[in-house]
């Protein structure tokens, strides 16, 4: 029988001192449950991933005093085997780093294990900082039991696609009673699932059991959701932590299954994850509750259109934030319709947060005259209407600037792909909500909140009116682009392409095929390609966006700006 602490937290990267106090209050709980293995997550000493912090002068030094005060703070738990993760340095050529785990117990460290397969594609950039540790498996008796180590990207090659080395066969050849995995595995739509899939199917193949320790939190435009799982042979997932929050509860482990702490059995796990809304909401407000807070922000300013996204990204604020905490500006120019400020004040009035107005027909008026005069040309078309674009921006920024309030913007995933923003107007702020959302997944959560609320959160006007910019007279998306049901699946084949979800990817597919079975088909896809090669320099230059899809923008595509394109 092995006791088993499952330490499922929400580390800051950087913060190594506060990192290890959360590590060391969660082994005293450990203690006080009895039991004799306590799992932390991959690189949880600082929080993954450092990045460049781990060439910084310093850093190291305080990764060692960490390590110090863990070490120190184990004797006081002798009983206790601590299993975390930490950079160590090393000798020989090639990276001097490697992303390891460490485990102490009593005041020693008793072993230690170099993580083999580091991730290079999507968010993962790990062989810029670590060496791949050696083609070997590490098990450590505790007690009575074999217990396997691994780290997170080590168990997801057992198909042997992606890399020559497969540490899980090398795992099972030792032959442990059972393997314990420590991990930083970014959440996406899916992703539960997929892990549940990868480690269930290793499990039944190699008749391990299997305790898999994730982190949880938002890290920049990544977040992790935790859902820590157990699995065993033949059973799949036994043991499930709560997703989105911090999670510390002791298991036990006896004959090869997974119990409670008192040895009654576990609930039974849902296969089925939440349904898509629902997990977007949930993970675009921990994602933005944990950089605002890790970036000093309490408070959060959104430029309220009446449109869809703007009153849906003011819904999510107020879920990480409070409505206390949430102000709206809206800007009405000469081209706004009286349902622009009509829906925002309807919108703020039911969310219960602060609405200013400020209108901006005076301001843009000033700028055309000067204009003409210095230039003797007047200011018509597409400079016009990216002009009242750029003066929100500019009253958004002041009002940041002036109250420190966080500047959400507001763009969509379809939006951002083909351009359809204004660089340093609607473009500026310090986060994006909705970039990872395609405009149908707008809706559809609009929808959802709607629903979950029982009643119009989200007045059921702006969910009705078609969409426009309001830059021009009776301007509507649609005169700029294809319907968004017809964009978003063409643009899901040449954003995610083979990274959708197997039934998505389908159907899209489907879609796509049909629509070039045409010429004029034809060409719209080229032109919606083109769209997004054109674009790439917006995106090089717009806030970081919360991630929620398989492949969002930001780290996990890297295009050149410059680059010929087909």
């Amino acid at each position: 029988m092995l006791n088993i602490t499952v330490a499922q937290l929400n580390y800051f990267v950087g913060d190594i001192e506060g990192n290890t106090r959360k590590m060391i209050d969660a082994a005293r709980r450990a203690a006080l449950d009895g039991a004799e293995l306590v799992v932390f997550s991959e690189l949880s000493l600082t929080g993954y991933y450092p990045g460049d912090l781990l060439d910084e002068p310093g850093f190291l030094n305080r990764v060692e005093a960490g390590l110090a005060a863990l070490l120190e703070a184990s004797r006081e738990m002798p009983a206790l085997h601590w299993v975390f993760g930490a950079p160590l340095q090393r000798e020989g050529p090639g990276k001097k780093l490697h992303n390891a785990l460490v485990v102490l117990a009593g005041g020693r460290q008793v072993a230690q294990y170099a993580k083999q397969l580091l991730p290079t594609y999507d968010v993962f950039d790990e062989h810029r900082h670590f060496s791949p540790g050696p083609d070997v498996a590490r098990v450590l008796r505790i007690g009575t039991n074999q217990v396997g180590l691994m780290i997170c990207e080590d168990g997801w090659n057992d198909e042997g696609q992606d890399y020559l080395v497969n540490p899980f066969a090398r795992m099972a050849d030792a032959a442990p009673d059972l393997i314990v995995s420590i991990n930083a595995s970014p959440s996406n739509v899916g992703k539960r699932e997929q892990r549940h899939a990868v480690f269930g199917q290793a499990s039944t193949r190699y008749g391990l059991p299997l305790l898999y320790v994730n982190q949880v939190g938002g890290q920049d435009q990544i977040v992790f959701d935790g859902a820590s799982f157990a699995v065993e042979p033949g059973r799949g997932v036994t043991f499930e932590a709560e997703r989105f929050v911090e999670h510390v509860s002791t298991l036990r482990f006896e004959n090869g299954a997974f119990l409670a702490r008192d040895g009654s059995a576990l609930p039974p796990v849902n296969p089925k994850g939440l349904e898509p809304s629902a997990f977007y909401r949930a993970q675009i407000a921990l994602g933005l509750r944990d950089y605002a807070r890790r970036c000093g922000f309490r408070q959060a300013v959104v430029g309220s259109s009446g449109g869809i996204d703007s009153a849906l990204t003011l819904v999510l604020a107020v879920d990480a934030l409070g409505a206390e905490n949430v102000e709206a500006i809206t800007m009405p120019s000469s081209f706004s319709s009286a349902g622009s400020v009509d829906h925002s004040v309807q919108l703020c009035d039911n969310l219960g947060i602060r609405l200013h107005r400020h209108a901006i027909a005076e301001l843009v008026e000033g700028y055309a005259r000067g204009f003409e005069a210095t230039f003797a040309t007047p200011l018509r078309g597409l400079p016009l209407e990216n002009l009242q674009a750029r003066i929100r921006g500019t009253i958004l920024m002041e009002h940041s600037n002036h109250f420190g309030h966080l500047l959400l913007t507001t763009g969509n995933k379809s939006e951002i792909s083909v351009g359809y923003c204004t660089l340093y107007g609607d473009t500026n702020g310090g986060l994006g909500l909705l970039g990872d959302l395609y405009k149908t997944e707008v809706f559809a959560l609009a929808r959802h909140v709607n629903e979950v609320a029982g009643r119009e959160l989200i007045p059921q006007a702006v969910i009705d009116k078609p969409p426009s910019a309001e830059l021009a007279p009776g301007q509507q998306d649609t005169d700029s682009l294809p319907p968004y049901p017809v964009l978003d699946e063409i643009l899901k084949i040449e954003i995610e392409g083979n990274r959708l979800p197997a039934a998505e990817r389908a159907a899209a597919q489907a879609f796509v095929d049909r629509l070039v079975e045409q010429p004029e088909g034809q060409a719209l896809v080229k032109r919606v390609r083109a769209m997004i090669a054109r674009s790439e320099y917006k995106r090089r230059q717009s806030p970081p966006i919360v991630r929620v899809r398989s492949r969002a923008f930001g780290s996990g595509r890297q295009m050149p700006i410059a680059a010929f394109h087909v």
